[in-house]
């Protein structure tokens, strides 16, 4: 690319492409584009210049090298921007809104009087219509107020005070538009899917390949617990799919041969072969989008009180016009409260204030499913942590390898990594990457894998049952035994370690001890959230009491329960919330998933199971758990502004409606006032509430 630099600072350079406007499909590729590269820490492309402005902490040389070598028609740029970027919605609304400005103050300078008399009228006929419209239904609602108000104000013969009403009407209504549609957007690219490998049926075995491989008819396999990449149509097995994802059903659907699955639905239980029918079919986020608008989990409790007062408000606002009227006999004194009305500003300004609060989330990587959960955030006192790949570090090691019965470590690690790599999860990862570590490469040795939740994986290898997993599942319900002559080398197994226990034919042949690190940041996490108002902190984990307790003790929980199964976790959770406590549950994995769904908001954190992802209320795509406090904080800040703007509204207007029928005012200042008060407001409520 050809360019030149504009301007330079220190790590900041602005360059000027021999483009005099990209369209924004190229803004976004050279912006992506950007984003890769190590050298730059942030990035801004303008489209209608043909600039952009580069922030880097690598070499400035580094950076020219970048930009010489980039090309609008590389696909491997191309396939850098994701669907939807928002920069064209972007453009799209300001655009109107600037439209909205220059006609208005050219229409106000430019226009003689009649013509501008005659636009209000015939622009006054689309809100007057609403509010017949409205009562038609039997219905006193805020569009009747702003029909009378106009409408009043046209009889009167103010058309200026008219025009001024639907004016910022009309930009209020920009705004809310923009802002809602910029967060659904930004709230739909992060449900949409980012799977890069998929398992392909090749020969009655299993490939991992990439998903841009995969062409239409080719069968692919995924297992419990897993995202359904692509549409298909399923060739053999059976499962119940969670399709919430896309229709907002809570309740699975069976899935068996020859019935259609979708792109980001996640297998519950069971597996399935899926024959590809739509391979572009990977991101479906018209649907997400669909779904999310249709939800009434976009609004907070606090926000549907908000619309609900302001629908109760309007009689009351007819009530005082008329009253006023009677007791003043001036009409002058009585518009005066018809141009001020609570239901305008709480309308508009609480729900901008959800959505923003939403989009603010996603900056930090944190993906929330709808404004009551940031309501239950705030109100929440009490948080559940599962421990292995939440309290303790995403990705675990694995420290050694005990071998039984005259086994090989290697070969058996090598076992382990071809049973685990199907079910991907912390402590599975880390067998995965230890045995790719020693190069100890295979070919799928076992038949049908099946994975029992929380429990561990059994297959057949070379003719013989192999299981793997906890304790309880090898030892209690496969009914595995222990080497008589190891009895001293297994009651000898390191505690430090959490263990993976490997056993073929019913006897034990290795147990794999996993290094599972707390992560840095766990202990001033808790602290943390105790300041933010959560007072009771809990970890639950299926690993031995020795294990929960030395990590309780290093974190600094409040409780810790051991060797608890899932159903475990929901009942506890279940339980608090019957005390009246408000429960948040962190977790990662498949075995999180009924406490996620119990709880009053379910968190996945970090690259957790896809089940959990999807059944969770919030995801935190960032591997720290200082997101945590910043989605507290969010949630509280939140709830204080949704207080704060209820109170100015109330009092704003009511003084406005004082000094309306005391006559200090006239009803076109009290107009002005009252919708310039809605619009502030509103605009203060997009603002960030982190600093």
């Amino acid at each position: 690319m050809e360019f030149t630099i504009k301007h330079e600072t220190k790590r900041r350079m602005r360059i000027s492409t021999k483009q005099s406007r990209m369209t924004y499909y190229q803004a976004d590729m050279l912006l992506y584009y950007l984003y890769e590269q190590d050298s730059v820490s942030d990035a801004k492309v303008y489209e209608r210049t043909g600039d952009a402005v580069i922030l880097y902490t690598g070499n400035r040389s580094a950076v020219i090298e970048a930009l010489l070598a980039f090309c609008y028609d590389d696909a491997a740029n191309a396939a850098l921007v994701p669907d939807h970027t928002g920069r064209e919605l972007n453009a799209e609304y300001q655009e109107k809104l600037i439209s909205k400005v220059v006609f208005r103050i050219g229409s106000k300078i430019l226009l003689p009087g009649s013509l501008r008399m005659l636009y209000v009228g015939i622009h006054s006929i689309k809100y007057i219509l609403k509010g017949i419209r409205c009562l038609a239904k039997r219905k006193l609602e805020v569009s009747v107020l702003d029909a009378t108000a106009i409408g009043v104000s046209l009889l009167r013969g103010d058309f200026g005070t008219a025009g001024s009403i639907m004016f910022l009407l009309g930009i209020g209504e920009t705004l809310e538009e923009w802002t809602h549609k910029k967060s659904v957007d930004d709230l739909a690219r992060s449900m949409s899917l980012n799977i890069d490998k998929v398992w392909l049926k090749k020969n009655d075995t299993e490939v991992l390949v990439k998903i841009t491989d995969i062409r239409e008819d080719d069968e692919i396999l995924v297992h419990m617990g897993n995202i359904i990449p692509l549409d298909g149509i399923v060739a053999s097995g059976e499962a119940l799919v969670n399709q919430a994802s896309l229709t907002g059903e809570s309740v699975s659907v069976k899935k068996e041969a020859d019935a259609y699955v979708y792109a980001g639905t996640v297998v519950e239980e069971g597996e399935l072969t899926v024959c590809v029918k739509q391979i572009s079919g990977s991101t479906k986020f018209e649907k997400i989008v669909t779904m999310i608008e249709e939800s009434e989990k976009l609004k907070s409790s606090l926000e549907g009180k908000a619309e609900h007062l302001a629908d109760a408000l309007v009689p009351y606002s007819f009530a005082g016009t008329v009253a006023t009227y009677l007791f003043t006999r001036d009409v002058t004194r009585a518009l005066s409260v018809l141009m001020v009305d609570f239901s305008c500003a709480l309308k508009l300004a609480m729900p901008i204030a959800v959505l923003s609060a939403m989009r603010e989330a996603g900056t930090y990587h944190i993906m929330v499913k709808g404004g009551k959960y940031l309501e239950a955030i705030a109100d929440a006192d009490t948080i559940v942590f599962d421990k292995t790949g939440t309290l303790t570090k995403a990705q675990p090691t694995v420290a050694r390898v005990i071998a039984f019965d005259g086994n090989e470590e290697r070969e058996m690690l090598k076992i382990a990594a071809c049973l685990e790599e199907h079910f991907p999860h912390s402590m599975a990862n880390a067998v995965v990457n230890e045995a790719k570590r020693q190069k100890l490469s295979h070919e799928e040795m076992h038949s049908n894998v099946q994975y029992m939740v929380a429990h561990g994986i059994s297959s057949e290898i070379n003719g013989k049952r192999a299981v793997i997993g906890s304790a309880h599942f090898v030892f209690d319900d496969e009914n595995c035994r222990i080497p008589e002559a190891e009895a001293e080398k297994y009651a000898s197994l390191p505690e430090e370690y959490s263990h993976l226990y490997l056993a073929m034919d019913g006897v034990l042949c290795a147990v794999i001890c996993i290094e599972d690190p707390l992560r840095e940041e766990a202990g001033p996490v808790m602290t943390l959230l105790r300041e933010a108002g959560i007072s009771k902190i809990v970890m639950m984990t299926g690993d031995s009491d020795r294990t929960a307790k030395a990590i309780a003790k290093k974190v600094g929980v409040d409780e810790y329960y051991s060797e608890v199964l899932p159903e475990d976790k929901a009942k506890f959770v279940e339980r608090e919330k019957k005390k009246g406590r408000k429960v948040i549950m962190v977790g990662d994995g498949i075995n999180d998933s009924p406490a996620l769904s119990a709880a009053d908001v379910g968190i996945a954190i970090s690259e957790g199971a896809q089940l959990a992802r999807e059944i969770a209320d919030i995801t935190i795509s960032a591997d720290n758990l200082n997101e945590l406090v910043t989605l507290k904080r969010i949630g509280n800040g939140l709830m204080q502004r949704i207080r704060r703007n209820y109170r100015f509204v109330i009092s704003f207007n009511f003084c406005l409606i004082l000094l309306g029928v005391g006559g200090i005012i006239p009803p076109t200042t009290s107009a002005l006032l009252h919708n310039s008060s809605t619009l502030g407001i509103s605009l203060s409520s997009m603002k960030n509430l982190l600093s």
